[in-house]
């Protein structure tokens, strides 16, 4: 008996110390988290917030987001939301401080019955430490740390904050962090406007995001939702009937975005590389930016649709993209502002609109003539349009043709740019000299030229015919002409008017500079109406005011129209990503499609448009001329062969056309003939003259 005793006592010792050492060790290890328990300084929620763009409208055209999540308030999402996730995930949430012993004890019992983790029990603010703080793997060491984090949430934050984080933090499955993007992915609508049973359906989600996606599984997502309304009717957030109802009312689910080519997409990369290269990656991908831009949309979706019903169906190339290719750049050139880009197809993400510089064909010829009457040339300038050749410093001879081999004679530069003659541009770019019409194009915004690089160069004569080492981007040509337009002044291309940021508003303003005289930008802008009017770009007739140019490669290659209004410079471009003659069906595409398509565009955007004409600056006068001389026409000279010509004060011809005769004076008896006045009668013959009157005998 008195073993027996001795004997339990042994063993009431050993369970003693046993307890003892399971305590001390539980303890030592509780200590040891509690030293490594965070900082209240610690505890602070930064959350990845989607970047949102917006055009000049104000209308949403874009996000960028590693997780897309919009901050909402917690005044902004209504009770019965909130009320909804409380009651089907921590009904005790404004009892407890952090931790809800109760549902711990439930959950130990049945994961002991189960012998696995089958039930959870984390409160809302043990669910914030995790998504916040930790990671999701079922692990004793990781509850232990959420227990502590969630004691200091508690301890810094009241419940309205912690529901505030804890609903702006979740994932809700779709691509959607927090509860205003899932509203927005699943319902279209802000959080603001849900309805109770809406809110229920979100409520349900969080349990298990991916397998409760109502897209994927609507069953188990309404029957987690009405599981959702009967906690909030057992837990008196809402009457039977409430909750009645709601189950009744059907989930109806906001179509998915579309995912067919474009709709913003090369204009949103554009706007994203600029805003990283300001900002960083970090906060344009998580900081919640709201990004206000210069795309206007409407136009932008005319843009888009006008060339991809215009691209001919050619065929794939080796990586799959469909053959040719086209861009497309308007531009305000009074502000700036980029209002539509296209950069393709939408197939990939080259942005051919700026990754993409190639050759501009005559496109490049205005440069060349800004360049001649920045130096006394005129639109009434003659030259004898014929085959030429011409020897370059290296000996080689050059020998520029015409379209189809086709020669006018003698003919003004007015003529030559609406013809689009190879002849005379080249004769006068090689009078001029090369370097002259390369600063041009360099003052306006070509920043793709060459100057010198080993033997490169586009300080040549083929610069006049687009000939160039690496070609240009559909963007800058746009801008470039858009000074045309502008009065001479050239105004940067921007993509982004403001960014609001957690740091504040930045505001974005282009830098502006005159880098023509306003009369030159108006005489090359008066010849290039020419073009479109009854030239080589006619398919492009508007019916109002607008300037432009064509442009062709050989074997047409590349094609180009960039053209413009008073308020609206645009480029466009069409080609194979590999340079290859543009024939498809038996159909040579060139130029008259990019003018097709440039007109079409331009008509659409401009048909609710005030007509507005190009402003004619002081300094400019008018003079009746001999086309085929370019000097001043008498009377004798057939309306046919006669123009009014615009000049730049001062360099207006001075001396009349040699060619026929003044009309003889008639005799009038009663009074002695007159002689004609100074300004009337044909002056002693000029070099000029005695030029043109052989020509013209030579001729006959």
């Amino acid at each position: 008996m008195a073993r027996s005793s001795r004997l339990r006592r042994f063993w009431a010792l050993i369970l003693v110390i046993l307890l003892c050492t399971v305590a001390g060790t539980g303890v030592g290890l509780f200590v040891g988290f509690l030293e490594n328990a965070p900082s209240l300084d610690e505890v602070n929620f930064n959350p990845e917030f989607t970047t949102y763009i917006y055009d000049i409208n104000g209308k949403t055209i874009g996000h960028l987001y590693r997780q897309n999540r919009v901050f909402v308030p917690i005044e902004q999402i209504p009770t019965h939301v909130q009320n909804a996730f409380v009651a089907i995930e921590d009904h005790n949430f404004y009892q407890h401080n952090g931790i809800d012993f109760v549902a711990v004890g439930r959950s130990i019992l049945v994961n002991i019955r189960e012998k696995r983790f089958a039930q959870g029990f984390s409160s809302i603010t043990q669910q914030l430490a995790r998504n916040a703080f930790l990671h999701n793997k079922k692990q004793v060491s990781r509850k232990l740390q959420e227990i502590l984090w969630a004691i200091q949430i508690e301890r810094k934050y009241s419940k309205p904050e912690i529901l505030e984080a804890y609903l702006n933090i979740i994932l809700f499955g779709d691509a959607a962090w927090g509860i205003e993007a899932a509203s927005q992915s699943y319902f279209g609508k802000s959080v603001e406007d849900l309805t109770l049973a809406e809110g229920a359906l979100l409520a349900a989600i969080v349990n298990r995001p991916n397998s409760l996606n109502p897209r994927i599984n609507m069953e188990g997502a309404v029957s987690r939702r009405n599981l959702v309304l009967s906690q909030m009717h057992r837990f008196g957030y809402i009457t039977a009937q409430q909750a009645e109802e709601a189950i009744k009312e059907p989930v109806i689910l906001v179509e998915k975005e579309d995912k067919s080519p474009l709709k913003t997409e090369y204009f949103i990369n554009y706007v994203r590389d600029q805003l990283i290269s300001i900002y960083g990656v970090d906060l344009v991908y998580a900081g919640g930016l709201r990004v206000y831009t210069t795309l206007d949309l409407e136009m932008q979706t005319i843009a888009e649709e006008v060339i991809l019903n215009s691209l001919p169906e050619g065929k794939e190339d080796e990586n799959g993209l469909m053959q040719p290719q086209g861009a497309l750049v308007a531009i305000d050139p009074r502000t700036g502002y980029i209002k539509a880009m296209v950069g393709g197809r939408g197939t990939d993400k080259l942005n051919r609109a700026v990754q993409s510089p190639r050759q501009p064909g005559s496109a490049m010829k205005p440069f060349v003539y800004i360049a001649a009457l920045e130096m006394g040339y005129t639109p009434a300038t003659v030259y004898d349009d014929r085959p030429m050749q011409f020897t370059l410093p290296t000996g080689e001879i050059y020998e520029p043709r015409n379209y189809n081999n086709e020669y006018f004679g003698p003919i003004t530069l007015r003529k030559a740019i609406e013809e689009s003659v190879n002849s005379v541009a080249v004769q006068v770019l090689d009078e001029i000299g090369p370097t002259a019409a390369y600063e041009v194009a360099k003052r306006m915004g070509i920043t793709t030229l060459v100057d010198k690089q080993g033997e490169l160069t586009d300080k040549t004569l083929a610069f006049a015919l687009g000939g160039l080492t690496y070609g240009t981007t559909t963007m800058e040509m746009a801008s470039a002409y858009g000074i045309l337009a502008n009065q001479g002044v050239w105004v940067e291309p921007i993509s982004i008017v403001k960014v609001v940021g957690p740091n504040g508003t930045d505001e974005f303003t282009p830098k502006r500079k005159p880098v023509l005289s306003e009369q030159v930008s108006y005489l090359m802008t008066d010849m290039l109406r020419g073009v479109i009017s009854r030239g080589t770009g006619r398919r492009g007739n508007i019916g109002r005011p607008a300037a432009g140019k064509t442009g062709t490669t050989v074997n047409n290659r590349d094609a180009w129209f960039i053209g413009y209004t008073p308020e609206l410079s645009v480029a466009v471009w069409l080609g194979e990503d590999i340079p290859k003659k543009m024939t498809y069906n038996g159909v040579n595409y060139g130029s008259w499609k990019t003018t097709e398509i440039w007109g079409e565009f331009m008509s659409l955007v401009t048909k609710n448009t005030p007509v507005t004409d190009f402003r004619k600056p002081p300094g400019v006068v008018e003079k009746t001329i001999d086309i085929k001389t370019g000097l001043l026409a008498h009377s004798g000279i057939p309306s046919t062969e006669t123009s009014v010509e615009k000049f730049i004060a001062g360099t207006e011809p001075t001396s009349y056309s040699p060619r026929y005769t003044w009309p003889a004076q008639p005799e009038t008896p009663e009074e002695p003939t007159v002689e004609p006045s100074e300004e009337e009668a044909p002056k002693k013959r000029s070099p000029w003259e005695e030029f043109f009157n052989e020509l013209f005998r030579r001729g006959n």
